[in-house]
């Protein structure tokens, strides 16, 4: 895809967003239209028409257009995942601007219909996260009595809030060679055991680091 800054489109008069929005279904034969094909086939970008009209049910309703639904039934982790994964290949925080088909699974309007704004849905996302980051640490599990089964405090899967709390602070970057998706979409980094579970280490924090999938195969012939 074509790396181009969106048009602001300032000097646009109403009734020229609206004819758009209404050419757009006209052409997909609907009688509503998203804000992912309004981007995909309209002139003016969705953003244009939430700037001018507050959101995106607002631009509808202006072009006698039916309300789209959005997946409010989708589970908050789910959404929340979405997010971790753009995080990790960005190796940032991401934009506003970002969040659209193919890079996420689900278009920003999705996270500010359920969380009512794109900062409240980041705040959501690192309080969900930092839940994560409280319950695994050596501290966390001093406590905690060793299952007779395993000989473990804790379980031998990383889940995904975890492996993002661990590539966070390790810069998503793998830790051996320094490699990061931020500069090479071929890397693909995994959360690894310093000291392996099998060898009696625990699936917490101080335990846990990141490396990309050659060096983590590298470390697991050594093994």
């Amino acid at each position: 895809m074509k790396f181009q800054l969106e048009e602001y489109h300032r000097g646009v008069t109403d009734e020229e967003l609206v004819a758009d929005l209404k050419q757009v279904a006209l052409n997909l034969g609907k009688n509503s239209v998203t804000r992912d094909e309004q981007d995909e086939k309209g002139k003016f970008h969705s953003t244009t028409f939430i700037r001018r009209f507050g959101n995106w049910f607002s631009a509808l309703e202006k072009a006698g257009l039916e309300k789209t639904r959005t997946p409010m039934n989708l589970p908050e982790e789910d959404l929340f995942e979405n997010l971790d994964e753009i995080w990790v290949k960005l190796g940032r925080q991401p934009r506003y601007a970002e969040i659209q088909k193919p890079f996420s699974k689900y278009s920003v309007g999705t996270y500010e219909h359920r969380f009512g704004t794109w900062r409240k849905t980041l705040e959501a996302f690192v309080a969900f996260v930092n839940n994560e980051e409280r319950s695994s640490s050596e501290e966390a599990i001093k406590n905690v009595e060793i299952e007779l089964i395993t000989r473990h405090k804790t379980k031998r899967g990383i889940n995904w809030r975890l492996r993002f709390i661990v590539m966070r602070r390790d810069s998503f970057k793998c830790k051996n060679c320094g490699r990061s998706p931020a500069t090479d979409p071929s890397i693909i980094l995994h959360v690894d055991h310093i000291k392996a579970w099998a060898n009696g280490g625990e699936t917490v924090l101080e335990n846990l680091q990141t490396l990309c999938s050659k060096c983590n195969i590298g470390k697991s012939d050594l093994e």
